[in-house]
């Protein structure tokens, strides 16, 4: 059994978010027992019919028996039931109500307070190189992801097969059947052509020229894709929030394994080496340090910066209270000064105290001209404290 890292709350009511497949429930069922408690399951065609239809039925349960605590598994399915579990909260106080969810669209479409912050949120991701151990294989991680059910395959096709799966899955189940869009084939095709461009600056107007589409509907889906938890925005940095906001952000898809699924790429080999692999590189050292961030409630700020002679940092980490950190990643065995190039510039003009770096597959830690380059499972520990 693996332990995952986020901590639960024991009493309080609380959310918890993650894309499909991150293992929502099972962390449930480890972590609570079914013994006083109501388990609510959404997915199944009759809990939707009974809760979705008449969600007032909920409290006709609740008077019948005395319940420990309430778990709703996919709330977003019949999130009218929310102003039944506000009421419930106001009237017994005792009764903790567990909801996980893999889309906040819905939620918020049908709900616009969320409980009113009388619940917790938590979020949940496929599994970090600290919940994997010992079964953790960095170009494994690379290739196939991270997602849980993963670690009942063996073999390269069967997880490929999975993937493949999961990719149709969200298609039919999140956008398909909840009505999140109208029309399936241009979001299909969207979805490739933003997966084939994923960790790049998101330019509108050449995707929305590439899917046959307009520029309002591409950011339509982006947002879909945020809301159904499948990627993550990392902003351009700048001092001025307002600045930052006028600017076109990444988009980095929320395993990679999945990115492959919908890029079509899942029979190339993932090489040393490579572009490919630089890329899949930072994009799986991105995600960590975001999921890392969310389960050590850490509060850092992620950004990255390019100039308009493309001089580039990959991330930039804002700490509370702390210098800012100026990383470069490379998926390089031997970090030389040929690597440190935007670095040192940038933290020649930085207008604050910063630490610049490089985080990659060099095993051995050392400075060069100031900047600090770490293998990335040091810099982990050193910053993230896993």
């Amino acid at each position: 059994m693996i332990r995952r890292l986020q901590n639960l709350h024991e009493n309080n009511s609380f959310f918890l978010f993650g894309a499909r497949g991150t293992g929502k429930t099972t962390l449930l069922e480890q972590h609570f027992s079914k013994k006083d408690a109501l388990w609510i399951d959404l997915l199944t065609d009759a809990d939707e019919e009974r809760y979705g239809r008449h969600p007032d039925e909920l409290i006709r349960v609740l008077a019948t028996k005395k319940y420990r605590r309430v778990v709703i598994d996919e709330v977003q399915k019949a999130p009218k039931i929310l102003d039944v579990i506000h009421h419930e909260m106001e009237k017994n106080k005792a009764i903790q109500f567990i909801l996980t969810g893999s889309s906040a669209r819905k939620l918020k479409r049908g709900a616009s307070n969320l409980l009113a912050g009388r619940a917790f949120t938590y979020h949940l991701f496929p599994l970090v190189h600290a919940e994997l151990g010992e079964a953790f294989h960095l170009r494994d991680a690379l290739t196939f992801g991270t997602l849980p059910k993963l670690l009942e395959y063996s073999a390269p096709e069967e997880k490929n097969d999975f993937l493949r799966a999961y990719v149709k899955n969200y298609l039919r189940e999140e956008i398909q059947i909840e009505q999140l869009i109208r029309q399936l084939n241009p979001f299909r095709n969207f979805l490739e052509i933003a997966a084939q461009g994923n960790g790049t600056i998101i330019n509108f107007s050449r995707i929305a020229r590439e899917a046959g589409i307009d520029d309002k509907t591409v950011a339509n889906y982006f947002s879909i894709l945020e809301d159904t938890l499948i990627g993550v925005l990392l902003p351009p940095f700048h001092r001025s929030v307002r600045k930052q906001q006028r600017e076109s952000p990444k988009f980095y898809f929320f395993d990679t394994g999945v990115v492959r699924a919908l890029a079509g790429t899942l029979r190339v080999e993932l090489l040393p080496q490579t572009f490919a692999f630089g890329n899949a590189f930072e994009h799986w050292v991105i995600l960590e340090c975001f999921r890392f961030n969310e389960y050590k409630k850490l509060d850092y700020k992620f950004s990255y910066l390019m100039t308009k002679d493309n001089a580039e940092i990959d991330l930039i980490i804002q700490r509370p209270g702390e210098t800012d950190l100026l990383v470069e990643i490379k998926s390089t065995h031997r970090v030389m000064g040929e690597h440190l190039y935007s670095l040192k510039r940038f933290q020649k003009d930085w207008d604050c105290t910063c630490e610049a770096q490089v985080w990659s597959l060099d095993p051995l830690e050392k400075n060069i001209d100031g900047v600090v380059c770490l293998y990335w499972q040091t810099a982990m520990q050193k910053y993230f404290g896993v």
